[in-house]
């Protein structure tokens, strides 16, 4: 197995797909952090995030998430930017600081090499390869596409979609033909899944999922590595790291995108939004999720 810091050799596109997280290895008791405290909890936006989170009427729910997938990236990129400054000559989240991709003492989040044997890697190696895995996601009109071949909800969203996000007419689906009396559209149309009906492809739902869990991550080691240094440094970080988050947390879980395994590291900051209503009592419940 490479060391920590041994560069990684492998393709991005098979990485995170089977990745795993490892609980424990550490028998140091986990310190108290400050993020898990009430007072430390505090949003920098007020008002009821239900309305941004739902799928606004007659748009088709899975533009909405492939929407919510770019426009929570670029939120997250710009806290991964923070992480990224240099001080003292090294960048803040470097191999000697996060050797690993942690969050706390007892949770190491691994990538798959070439072989698909997991390694753990460097915190700001893990989070470069999320960013590449992402953004050649979202910026591949076959795996995103945002022309509905039956025109019902793109428009909305296309001035938030960079343009080589358009997809070819040569990639949108071919409509069915005309139902009879004993077939079915769904008998004429073949195997379903979601999204098919916008154009999107059978493998969509388990991109978005896999892209939220790995940003759920990236979310979690900056709380985990990074809230004393730099956040709780910088004005109002802290406050607008929460709101970000928390709004990621209500729509993952609005929609079922991240199990609860994958919120532990973060759930007792959850459970104190969940409480106050900063997580509306929809989103906490799941009440739009997907199951596929």
């Amino acid at each position: 197995m490479p060391s920590n810091n041994a560069p990684a050799a492998f393709p991005v596109t098979a990485g995170p797909v089977d990745d795993t997280m490892s609980v424990g290895g550490n028998s140091l008791p986990e310190p108290m952090k400050l993020f898990f405290i009430d007072d430390n909890a505090k949003l920098g936006v007020k008002g009821n995030m239900m309305p941004l989170a739902a799928t606004p009427a007659m748009v088709d729910v899975a533009e909405w998430l492939a929407h919510q997938t770019v426009e929570q990236y670029r939120v997250l990129e710009n806290f991964i930017q923070v992480i990224q400054e240099f001080f003292e000559g090294k960048k803040i989240c470097n191999p000697e600081t996060c050797p690993t991709m942690s969050a706390g003492r007892h949770i190491t989040y691994t990538w798959l090499n070439n072989e698909g044997k997991p390694i753990r890697v460097p915190a700001c190696q893990y989070i470069m390869l999320v960013q590449r895995w992402v953004v050649s996601k979202i910026h591949d009109p076959s795996a995103f596409p945002t022309d509905s071949p039956f025109g019902t909800s793109t428009a909305s969203f296309e001035a938030s979609y960079p343009s080589n996000l358009t997809a070819s007419s040569s990639q949108r689906p071919i409509p069915a033909g005309p139902t009879t009396l004993n077939r079915t559209l769904s008998d004429l149309s073949g195997r379903d899944w979601f999204g098919k009906a916008a154009g999107f492809p059978e493998a969509f739902l388990s991109d978005v999922r896999t892209a939220w869990r790995q940003m759920f991550r990236i979310y979690a080691h900056l709380y985990h590595g990074h809230y004393l240094e730099p956040f709780w440094h910088l004005k109002n970080a802290c406050n607008n790291l929460n709101s970000a988050f928390c709004f990621f947390a209500s729509v993952g879980k609005l929609y079922g995108l991240l199990g609860e395994r994958d919120l532990e590291p973060m759930l007792p900051l959850i459970n104190i939004w969940v409480a106050n209503g900063s997580i509306p009592a929809e989103c906490a419940s799941g009440a739009q999720s997907i199951v596929q």
